[in-house]
């Protein structure tokens, strides 16, 4: 269970948890949560540990370069006192942590979602792995069956509708990073498409308590509910519906929890990806609680109702029409008069507080803490500055058409090649030309893909794994973010989010072959939905989002700017970075020709013509970081 405040941590424990993760004041993913202080953190461990409660403590963020040495020593004191696992998303400093003893929990932000990554990362001390949410339950019962790694799945809370990890969305329209915890939930706003107007990309919240006995049957050890940004009332009664279930029998969880539950938080509940179910709902993204069905009002008197729910004096209700009405305490059930201005007419009416609210937030104990953190010891990153020497970089270019290749075969050094239908075309155009074809492996791979005998760019550890034995590129989708990364494939790609002053701080420590985006539309998500269709969405300021499905079904949304940086190769070289990557997919020949030449030749003097050409261009993160 989770619990952003003390308040919550009593709430969790008096609920039934059997763990409660926690977060400090930096390196966690719910960074607007109050989260805890060293001090409160070394009480919250001793409280738990008094109820025979464990504690997790996340520091589940990508990790800077001149972050790495304070996160290192803030585990070192988590471990001094007697945390029970610390959850961790950046490879960078689980690669840190291998002398550690504090036991180790893989983050579902490290995306990982089929065998072969689960065992890279037991190689790595990992001892359970917390599964991406992605996943449904035939997939977590055969990747359980083909690991040793213990399993943790989440069955409660809110879904992101991207891949656990790999979202980019709030990172670039305005610079708050879903990687470091501060996610402005861009998928909770108003979009348009083909498909009309609404909440495109919010997702009604995880609701699995009647799947817990089959989970349990595929061999997973833990269910993790999601809300450290959620109030004690809502932990308390998660928690509490949850243990009732895990103990006792399918019956165990009354219709009255759900509707508690349902009523402290609700926005549409749904098993979401773990029963192949919608995982959007698109009418509305915010929380309005129980649903009541629609009551009609006149002269702000109820006359009509639908449903059957039976309300109670203290009852919170909220009106909706075209938006929010207001909502009131109902004092008599028997004849409800609204206490404000109501026009006549008929309103869906939801349930935003119970009755029995007031008597459940009161057996929830007071919790006042008294700890004393040990102090943090003095350690930094085994990441030594290098000198890498200045090199001209190459070209490397993401296609998908064999037309798009055949107009820049002349103009590159490396193709990465994303249609596989076309692939031996592909290698025999650049076999021709004495250029390198490297085979794009799919996103997302519970099992993994047959692929032909050629280098391959790859998107998770698992991946890579699997075909160790070939030369091996990775995406920037890997999410390398620091020098302490390892060095275990050919080539790596840095990661997007950071700055060129972190991007030269991460070059002076890394001593692989390295790889920066220097022209695309940047992918902002990747989603299994098959429902949302191809084409694009329009935000509330005009801005097109490109909407691609590739052949597995996977949704990915583009950026709806190119980033372009041609100003800054001279830079890179400089760093020592060996490879400049362009993504050109999905791109008409004429436009990509134009690119090449550009870049190849490095023309400033051609930069309106490009960005003229492209439309929108931005620097993505390159001058701002996050």
């Amino acid at each position: 269970m989770p619990a952003g405040s003390v308040e919550a941590l009593s709430a969790a424990v008096s609920g039934g948890a059997d763990a409660v993760y926690l977060g400090g004041k930096r390196f966690g993913a719910r960074s607007f949560a109050s989260n805890f202080s060293d001090d409160e953190l070394a009480g919250a461990i001793s409280y738990l540990h008094d109820k025979d409660v464990k504690g997790y403590v996340t520091v589940n963020t990508l990790v800077k370069d001149s972050e790495m040495d304070e996160a290192l020593q803030f585990i070192a004191m988590l471990e001094d006192m007697g945390a029970d696992a610390v959850i961790i998303q950046d490879k960078g400093l689980l690669e840190e942590l291998q002398d550690f003893k504090i036991p180790l929990h893989a983050s579902t932000q490290m995306g990982l979602h089929n065998a072969e990554g689960l065992e890279w990362a037991r190689g790595k001390g990992i001892s359970r792995a917390i599964l991406a949410r992605e996943l449904s339950i035939e997939e977590i019962e055969d990747v359980s069956s083909r690991s040793s790694m213990e399993l943790e799945v989440f069955v409660h809370g809110a879904l992101c509708y991207s891949v656990s990890g790999q979202c980019l969305f709030s990172s670039m329209l305005g610079g708050r990073s879903g990687n470091r915890g501060s996610c402005a939930q861009p998928c909770r706003k108003v979009y348009s498409s083909s498909q009309g107007k609404g909440y495109m990309l919010s997702t009604a919240d995880m609701e699995c308590l009647d799947l817990l006995p089959r989970l349990r049957d595929a061999g997973v050890a833990s269910v993790k509910v999601e809300g450290r940004m959620r109030s004690p009332l809502y932990v308390h009664l998660v928690a509490r519906a949850y243990s009732r279930a895990l103990r006792g029998d399918e019956d165990s969880v009354s219709e009255r929890d759900r509707e508690l539950i349902r009523t402290a938080f609700n926005r549409g509940h749904s098993t979401g990806h773990t029963e192949k179910r919608e995982v959007r709902q698109t009418s509305f993204a915010d929380n309005r609680g129980l649903p009541l069905g629609e009551m009609t009002f006149k002269d702000s008197r109820l006359v009509h109702r639908s449903g059957s729910r039976k309300l109670h004096p203290g009852d919170g209700i909220t009106l909706y029409g075209r938006g929010k009405a207001g909502g009131f305490k109902v004092t008599d059930a028997d004849d409800i008069i609204v206490p404000f201005a109501l026009a006549d007419g008929t309103y869906d009416a939801y349930r935003s507080s119970d009755w029995e609210f007031a008597s459940i937030l009161a057996s929830i104990p007071a919790l006042v803490m008294d700890g004393k953190a040990p102090a943090r010891r003095s350690l930094e990153s085994t990441a030594k500055g290098i000198k890498r020497r200045p090199v001209r970089g190459e070209l490397s270019v993401y296609l998908s058409s064999l037309r798009t290749l055949e107009a820049v075969i002349g103009l590159c050094d490396r193709v990465y090649f994303e249609d596989n239908r076309h692939l031996a075309e592909a290698t025999a155009i650049c076999a021709d030309a004495g250029v390198e074809v490297v085979a794009i492996m799919p996103r997302f791979t519970p099992r993994m893909p047959e692929m032909p005998e050629l280098p391959l760019m790859v998107h998770d550890p698992g991946q890579a794994s699997a075909f160790a034995g070939r030369r091996i590129y990775g995406s920037h989708h890997l999410n390398l973010f620091n020098s302490s990364n390892p060095v275990e494939m050919f080539q790596q790609t840095i990661s997007p989010e950071l700055s060129a002053a972190e991007v030269s701080m991460l070059t002076s420590g890394f001593r692989g072959r390295l790889e920066m985006m220097v022209f695309g539309r940047t992918e902002l998500m990747v989603a299994r939905d098959p429902t949302l269709e191809e084409g694009s969405l329009m935000d509330g300021k005009g801005y097109r989002f490109p909407i691609n499905k590739d052949r597995g079904g996977m949704v990915r949304i583009l950026n709806s700017a190119d980033t372009v940086l041609l100003e800054h190769l001279d830079d890179l070289d400089a760093m020592g970075i060996e490879s400049h990557g362009i993504d050109l997919r999905r791109r008409p020949a004429d436009l990509s020709r134009s690119v090449m030449e550009i870049f190849s030749q490095r023309d400033l003097d051609r930069r309106r013509e490009l960005r003229k050409a492209c439309g929108k261009v931005t620097y993505g993160h390159f001058n701002r970081g996050v």
